[in-house]
This record gives structure tokens, sequence and C-alpha cells, in this order.
């Protein structure tokens, strides 16, 4: 009977019941667990694995360059950044309202990694977000255009939620990537979230995109509904300085050392 239970689950891809099955089995057959029970448990584990495999999915669909999380954000270096605020953000509660989230910096103060952070705990929490290099993106904008593949792009693009918009800074930028930007961001405007990280102060988009009508639409609906990060602290990519107490202790012991070895031995 086990056998032909494994193959039914096989033929109906339940394989968190089939994975469960024996131990869950002998364990009814030991406690003498009422058959209601047993199937309470096997469908328990068929949802866990459910949940486990698309969590996988949606991570795996969400394309994230790098495994960092808020968790491990260095908050305590990075002084230009209210940890209070970033795990308010992390509730999740911009996503449900539609917000924008807009993340304004110098390079290396951490936006790509709050950005990277916030992506995550949504995918934790069944969202379907993807992270996307400016660049990249607008560079398969404009390859879309060519095949005439746009439209199917952008309502594919639109439903993401979020969806991260790195490094809008100092891009090369065709006029019809520009336009396509916009639409995109129309099609987004009000029904779904955009996180954007930038190094650029929002007055200096029109220099980049060069149109000013495109760019008073755009920041238009980008702001509307927007909570907008300034981040003014030090690089997180310089070196971590060591107090000067630890650094002045960790001396003394290589001084004492060296004035024990043996002159002419290597240090």
């Amino acid at each position: 009977m086990r056998d032909k239970l494994q193959t039914l689950l096989a033929q109906l891809r339940f394989h968190g019941m089939a994975s469960a099955l024996d131990s869950e089995i002998e364990r009814a057959e030991r406690e003498v667990t009422p058959a209601p029970e047993l199937l309470h448990r096997l469908l328990c584990a068929e949802a866990a694995q459910r949940r486990e495999r698309s969590l996988a999915y949606r991570l795996d669909q969400a394309h994230l360059p790098w495994r960092w999380t808020l968790d491990s954000f260095p908050f305590e270096r990075q002084t230009g950044i209210s940890k209070a605020q970033i795990n308010t953000l992390a509730g999740l509660d911009f996503l449900r309202r539609n917000d924008n989230v807009l993340l304004i910096g110098p390079p290396g103060t951490g936006k790509t990694g709050i950005a990277l952070g916030l992506l995550r705990e949504a995918c934790l929490n069944g969202y379907r977000g993807r992270f996307y290099n400016a660049q990249a993106l607008l560079d398969e904008l404009y390859a879309s255009l060519a095949d005439r593949s746009t439209a199917r792009l952008l309502k594919r693009l639109s439903q993401m939620q979020p969806l991260v918009i790195d490094e809008i800074g100092y891009l090369t930028l065709k006029p019809e990537q520009a336009n396509a930007f916009f639409r995109l961001m129309d099609e987004r405007y009000n029904r779904v979230s955009t996180i954007i990280t930038t190094n650029l102060d929002l007055p200096e988009w029109y220099e980049l995109f060069q149109k000013k009508t495109l760019v008073d639409a755009l920041l238009d609906r980008l702001q509307h509904h927007c909570i907008t990060i300034r981040i003014d602290g030090p690089s997180l990519r310089s070196p971590d300085p060591s107090p000067p107490a630890a650094a002045a202790s960790s001396r003394a012991p290589r001084r004492a050392a060296a004035a024990r070895q043996p002159t002419g031995d290597p240090p």
C-alpha cells in the first residue's frame, strides 16, 4: 500500500507528502493516530514544501546580485541612515500602499544594500519583485524596440512588486530609452512600488534625460506617494577604522614579541 501511495503522490507531484509519508505512517502506528490527524500532518508537510519551493523561485526570479539583508547592513557605520526608518519600511506597508522609495546619496553609502534588503523582505513575504541595474534595464528596453516586444516587456515589468532600479546616474542614454523608461514608470504609476537608487539629485535628472517635459512628467509620477531617503554619510567601501585603544593594544604585543626575537631570526 505504501508503494501505491508513493506512486500516486509522485504522479500528483505531492513531493512534500511523499517525503513525509513513511515517517508519519510509522508515527501514526506508534501513537494510534486517527486518520484525520494523519492526513492533516501530511497536508501540512506538503504545504510547507510548497512554500519553500515558492520562496526559492521568487528569490531566483528576483535576480538578487548579492545576499545582502537588512540584518547584516552596517547601520552603526552609516550615520546618514535612520535604522528605525528602514525597519519601518521592512514592514512592507509601502508595498501595500503602492508607494515608491527613492534612495539618493553619493556612491558607496549603502543605497543598493538597503534596496536589496527591502526586495529580499518582499520576496520572503510572498511578493514577486525584481532587481535591475539601471543601464541593463534601459538596454533591455531599447533592444525590445527592435523586435517589437516592448509592449510585452512593459507588461511584465509593470507587474513586479517591487521593481528595484539601481544606479540611475551617469548613464549612456538614447532618446528612445528615455521614452521607454517613462512609459515603464507610467505603467507602474499608482499600481505597484518602484525602488530607485541614484547618486544624482532630482534636478540633475533634467541633464541626464535631456528632455524637460519628459522629466517633469516622470518626476510627477515618481514623487507622488513616494518615500525619499537622502543619505549624507560616509562611504561604506572605506576600511572600517579600528578604535584607537584597540589598535594600540594590538600593537603592544607585537612590539613585545619583536623584542624577544633573537637577533638575525626572521620576525
